[in-house]
């Protein structure tokens, strides 16, 4: 403790002994020398930020570098490829001179035979153009040939167009017109090019009998009234049996004959009330063997109206 404060009142002495002048020159210097420290300090941030800018340039110098090392290499392939090409070129070069000088030589000789070469070139090539010419002729025909044939495929195309949509505003008024009947028994179907009216036996024939019944006389006129203004039609009557035998001394005797006679009284009574055309109507049995449903006798006695497009001009365009 002592030997501090002994300490202590030596310092105070001391620097009560410095004169003010000295003093203010060292706290100058102090002042100068914490300026020249901000200065260092300043510079060194500043080239700190140039040394990072030096650095980023650098290595984008550096992918540059390498960037021009590997184009260059590819530059070097490239010419030391076109050199070997050069240089093979130049060989077939001065062969091809020495090939020259040596026809040069040969003179008229080889001359005439070139001349000869060329002629029998000559006679080739107007072989082959004659042979060229009569292909084009027939190029020219079978072009015409076509021509006329997509012409007859188109008018075709427009025919059945115009006879599908035909047949199918005949199936809608046939349809419009036997519309009351389609809960009895009736059905109206297009398939196959062709329009089926097909009559349950129930709507028309009373058991065994051959005799139209009044509600389906009146579907059968009715229809009749819808084909009697078709000039393009044929229609088939067909007549259906079951399974069920019928043997009769008197007529009908089976159900061939059964079928035949119902279509021929539908054909009789279509015919009589109205001006459809005999000539379009065909009557045909099949007895039983083109059931439409082997386990409902009912649906198989039947009469089916086979409503079909008269074909004959599309034959003719297809025949031409």
């Amino acid at each position: 403790m002592k030997t501090s404060l002994f300490i202590l009142m030596c310092s105070v002495l001391v620097f009560a002994c410095v004169p003010a002048k000295k003093y203010n020159d060292l706290v100058e210097k102090e002042k100068l020398c914490s300026e020249e420290l901000d200065k260092y300090k300043t510079s060194s941030l500043n080239f700190e930020g140039q040394a990072k800018d030096c650095q980023s340039k650098y290595t984008v110098l550096v992918k540059e570098v390498a960037s021009l090392k590997e184009e260059n290499s590819k530059l070097r392939s490239q010419f030391d490829l076109l050199q070997v090409e050069y240089d093979k070129m130049s060989v077939q070069n001065e062969a091809l001179e020495k090939v020259f000088e040596n026809y040069r030589k040969s003179g008229e000789k080889t001359t005439a035979g070139l001349q000869m070469d060329l002629e029998a070139k000559n006679l080739e090539l107007q072989r082959k153009q004659d042979v060229l010419n009569t292909l084009e002729k027939e190029l020219s025909l079978k072009e015409q040939l076509l021509a006329e044939r997509e012409a007859r495929v188109n008018e075709l195309e427009e025919m059945i167009s115009r006879k599908d949509k035909a047949q199918k505003d005949l199936k809608d008024r046939v349809q419009k017109a036997l519309i009351g009947f389609e809960n009895q028994g009736l059905s109206v179907v297009q398939k196959q090019g062709k329009i089926y009216v097909s009559l349950e036996a129930k709507l028309l024939f009373a058991s065994g009998s051959t005799n139209v019944e009044a509600e389906g006389k009146k579907a059968l006129i009715e229809l009749a009234k819808v084909l009697q203004n078709e000039k393009d039609l044929e229609i088939i009557v067909e007549g259906h049996t079951d399974t069920d035998k019928l043997n009769s001394a008197t007529s009908p005797k089976n159900n061939w004959e059964l079928s035949v006679l119902r279509a021929t009284s539908v054909v009789q009574i279509m015919l009589a009330n109205s001006s459809m055309d005999p000539a379009k109507l065909m009557p045909a049995g099949r007895s039983e063997y083109l059931p439409v449903d082997p386990k409902d006798k009912g649906k198989n006695r039947r009469i089916e109206i086979i409503i079909s497009p008269n074909l004959n001009e599309l034959f003719d365009i297809i025949s031409k």
